[in-house]
C-alpha cells in the first residue's frame, strides 16, 4: 500500500509541476494519505505523505516528502491555541512526524492533514490566481464553477486556513476544491487520479471562462512610443543598460540577473494599464517572496537613449529604495526581522523587457518566470473584473513573517564565489577550462568563452545547465567579436565581475624564422587579444560600480628570457604590463588586475597539444611525452604544474582573502629561480 500511494503521490506531483499552467518552481504542494505497519507496535496507522518544505513538484522524489502520522496531526486540533498563535503549530508538527529522514513539514501541512480526502492538490496556477485576484472573486467563482468549487476568503497560510479548507469540504459534500482569495486553488479527491483531474478540470474551467469572457484588451490600449522595439535594438539596449541595472538591484547585497524580452513581457509593458498595475504588485504569496512586493519600471519611451535612460533608472531607484523602507517603516513592529533589503527585484523596462535578479542565477531566473505568471494574472483578473490583490499589510506579514525569516537562515552559507559572473577565455580546453570548472564549483556563473562556439558549449555544459556556465564564441583579436560576447555575458547573468584573459597560443621558432605573420598572429591573439577583452569588460565593471577582478594568464616567459620564443615571450611580457597599467587605471572602480605566470604546463594544454610541445620538446633535445617531466625537474620543487594549479591561484586570487592585492604577478611554475620577480 505504501510504495503504490507514495508512487502515485510523487507521478501526480511530477505531471501537474512539469505543467506552467499549473504552478511555477517550487510552487504548491501535494499530499496522500494511506497506511503502514508500525514497527513497534506492528498494527496498522495512517500516515500523511505531503511535499516538504521548499521542495518542487516537478522534480519531487519520495526523499522530498515529508511523512506524518494523521492520528497525531489532526490532534494538534485539539491544543490549537487560536489564529494569533498559529505559528507554534508548525514546531508541533515535528512531533507527528513518523520514522527518520524524510523533509521538513511546510506550512501547508495543516491544509492536507485536516481536509478529510485521501488526495490534496494546493496550486498556484495563473488562472486560478485570476479569479482569486478579482474584486469580485466571490460572485466570479460561483458563475465559473457553481457548486463544485467553493470561495475562501484570504487567509495567511496555516493552521487556521487548513482547518477553514476541512470545515468548507465538509460542508460542501458536492465541491472537489476551492479559490483561495488572493492565492491560488486547492483540490482533493478519493484516488490520486481523482484528485489530479479534479484540480486539472478547475484550471482549466477558469482559462476556458477567461478566454471566452474576458475583454478583448484587459490593459487597455497601447501606449504611443512604449511599443518593443525591433529584436536587435531592443538586445543591444537590454545590453547597455544590464550592467548599470544590476549595480543598482546590487546596492545592499550582490545579485545575479536574469534578462527576458518575451512577448507577453513586451505586451503588457506597452499598455496603458502598465504604471497602475505594476504599482499595485503582485499577489499570491510564492510570487511577491520571489519578486518583492513590486517591481521597478522605467517611465521613459522604448527609443529614450541609454544616458537617459540610465538617469532615471538612478533617480527612479532612489525613490525605490525610500518607498521600500516606508513599506517596512509601516508595518514593522518590534519582534519584526531586520529589513532585508530595500533593492528591486524586478525591473521592467518599456520596448525592451524584463530584469529579474537573484542570489543566483536560478532564482533570478525563477523571479522572472514569477513575474510573468503574475502579468498572466493580472490579465485575467482584468478581462472579467479588477485586479485587487492582497494587501501591502499582508504581504508584510508573509514577507517577513518569522517562519520565513527561519527558513532563510537556514539555508546553506555560500560559497565564496556565489553571486559573481565570471568571463574566461579561451576556456573550451586546458588551463581556461580548468579555471572555469574550479570558478564554477566556488559557485560562480561562468562564461566560457572560446574560438570554438561548438567546444565552448560542449565545455560549459561540462559544468552544468544553463544556470552554471554559457558557452560563447569569441575571438579575442576581434573588437566587434569581444564585445558581443560581453554583451552575451551580461545578457545571460546580469553583468561581469571577474575576467580571465587565457586565450592564447605560439609558435616556437628563433628570431631569424620568426615571420611577420608569427609576430603578429601571437600579438593579436595575446596582447591585443588581452586589451579588447579587459576594455569591453572595463566599461560593464565600471558602469555596475561593483568593483571586480580581472585576472591575466602571462607566462613565465614574460620575464625570462628563453631561447627560440621571440614572439611568444614578448606578447607575454606585454601583457604582463598590461597587468600593472591597468591595476593603476582601473583601481579608483574598485577593479582589482592581477596577473599569473605559469610555466611548463603540458597536460591538458591546448597550446602544447598543437606543435608548441613538439617543437620545446626539439629545442630541449626530449621526447615529447617525457616534456612535463623534464620541466618539473628543471624547477626548484621538482614537481609538474598541471592546469588546476593555475585555477587554484585564480581562486585564490579572486576570492575573498586578497581583497587589498592588486597590480600582483604569481609564479605558478614549481619554482624558476631565473624568472623570480624582482
Amino acid at each position: 500500500m505504501t510504495n503504490e500511494t507514495v508512487e502515485q503521490l510523487i507521478a501526480r506531483s511530477n505531471r501537474l509541476g512539469a505543467d506552467p499552467r499549473n504552478t511555477n518552481y517550487a510552487g504548491g504542494n501535494t499530499s496522500a494519505k494511506g497506511t503502514e505497519i508500525d514497527p513497534v507496535t506492528g498494527e496498522p496507522v495512517e500516515l500523511l505523505w505531503v511535499k516538504g518544505s521548499g521542495g518542487d513538484l516537478g522534480t519531487l522524489k519520495p526523499e522530498g516528502l515529508a511523512v506524518l502520522r494523521l492520528d497525531r496531526l489532526r490532534a494538534l486540533a485539539g491544543v490549537y491555541p487560536g489564529v494569533e498563535r498559529e505559528d507554534e503549530m508548525v514546531a508541533a508538527f515535528d512531533y507527528c512526524l513518523h520514522g527518520r529522514g524524510g523533509a521538513a513539514p511546510s506550512i501547508d501541512t495543516a491544509m492536507h492533514g485536516l481536509v478529510d480526502a485521501a488526495h490534496v492538490d494546493h496550486l498556484h496556477p495563473d488562472s486560478g490566481i485570476a479569479i482569486a485576484t478579482a474584486a469580485d472573486g466571490p460572485a466570479l467563482t460561483q458563475a465559473v464553477f457553481g457548486e463544485k468549487v467553493v470561495w475562501v476568503p484570504w487567509r495567511r497560510p496555516g493552521f487556521q486556513l487548513g482547518l477553514d479548507i476541512a470545515a468548507i469540504a465538509q460542508q460542501n459534500p458536492a465541491a472537489i476544491g476551492c479559490i483561495l482569495g488572493g492565492h491560488g486553488i486547492t483540490a482533493w479527491g478519493d484516488t490520486s487520479d481523482e484528485a489530479e483531474q479534479n484540480s486539472s478540470w478547475i484550471i482549466a474551467t477558469a482559462a476556458e471562462y477567461l478566454e471566452q469572457h474576458g475583454s478583448a484588451q484587459p490593459f487597455g490600449g497601447v501606449r504611443q512610443g512604449f511599443e518593443a522595439l525591433p529584436e536587435a535594438e531592443r538586445r543591444a539596449k537590454a545590453a547597455a543598460l544590464a550592467p548599470t541595472i544590476r549595480g543598482l538591484a546590487s546596492t545592499d547585497k550582490p545579485m545575479v540577473g536574469h534578462f527576458t524580452d518575451a512577448g507577453v513581457v513586451l505586451e503588457f509593458l506597452a499598455s496603458e494599464k502598465a504604471p497602475a498595475l505594476a504599482a499595485l504588485g503582485t499577489s499570491c504569496p510564492d510570487h511577491f517572496l520571489r519578486t518583492k512586493v513590486k517591481p521597478m519600471i522605467l517611465d521613459l519611451p522604448a527609443d529614450a537613449p541609454v544616458e537617459a535612460s540610465v538617469a532615471r533608472l538612478r533617480e527612479l531607484h532612489e525613490q525605490y529604495r525610500a518607498d521600500y523602507r516606508a513599506y517596512y517603516d509601516a508595518h514593522a513592529t518590534a519582534e519584526s526581522p531586520a529589513i532585508r533589503g530595500a533593492d528591486p527585484l524586478i525591473v521592467l523596462v518599456p520596448g525592451v523587457g524584463m530584469f529579474s535578479y537573484g542570489a543566483n542565477k536560478q532564482t533570478a531566473r525563477v523571479a522572472g518566470e514569477f513575474y510573468v505568471n503574475a502579468i498572466n494574472v493580472m490579465r485575467g483578473a482584468e478581462s472579467v473584473s479588477t485586479y485587487a490583490p492582497i494587501s501591502d499589510a499582508e504581504k508584510f506579514r508573509i514577507e517577513y513573517w518569522a517562519l520565513e525569516e527561519a527558513k532563510l537562515q537556514r539555508m546553506p552559507r555560500p560559497k565564496s564565489h556565489q553571486g559573481r559572473i565570471a568571463f574566461v577565455t579561451g576556456a573550451a580546453s586546458g588551463i581556461g577550462k580548468a579555471i572555469a570548472t574550479r570558478l564554477a564549483a566556488e559557485g560562480a556563473c561562468v562564461v566560457v568563452a572560446d574560438l570554438d562556439l561548438e567546444k565552448a558549449q560542449a565545455a560549459a555544459a561540462e559544468l552544468g545547465n544553463a544556470d552554471v556556465a554559457i558557452g560563447v564564441a569569441a575571438n579575442v583579436a576581434d573588437a566587434a567579436g569581444v564585445q558581443a560576447a560581453i554583451d552575451a555575458a551580461v545578457l545571460a547573468f546580469g553583468g561581469v565581475d571577474l575576467v580571465v584573459n587565457n586565450a592564447g597560443l605560439s609558435l616556437s621558432k628563433p628570431l631569424l624564422e620568426t615571420t611577420e605573420a608569427d609576430w603578429d598572429l601571437q600579438h593579436d591573439v595575446m596582447a591585443k587579444g588581452s586589451f579588447l577583452v579587459s576594455k569591453a569588460a572595463a566599461r560593464a565593471l565600471i558602469d555596475q560600480g561593483m568593483g571586480g577582478d580581472v585576472i591575466y594568464i602571462s607566462s613565465k616567459n614574460s620575464v625570462f628570457a628563453g631561447p627560440n620564443n621571440i614572439a611568444y615571450s614578448a606578447t607575454k611580457a606585454d601583457q604582463a604590463h598590461q597587468v600593472r597599467l591597468l591595476a593603476v587605471e582601473l583601481g579608483e572602480h574598485g577593479v582589482r588586475v592581477n596577473g599569473i605566470n605559469p610555466d611548463g604546463v603540458v597536460r591538458g594544454s591546448g597550446i602544447f597539444a598543437s606543435g608548441w610541445g613538439a617543437n620545446r620538446a626539439a629545442t630541449y633535445g626530449v621526447p615529447e611525452e617525457k616534456l612535463g617531466e623534464f620541466y618539473a625537474q628543471r624547477t626548484i620543487l621538482k614537481r609538474e604544474v598541471v592546469p588546476e594549479n593555475v585555477a587554484d591561484a585564480v581562486y585564490v586570487l579572486t576570492g575573498p582573502e586578497l581583497s587589498r592585492t592588486t597590480g600582483l604577478h604569481i609564479p605558478v611554475d614549481s619554482g624558476v629561480a631565473a624568472a623570480f620577480l624582482r
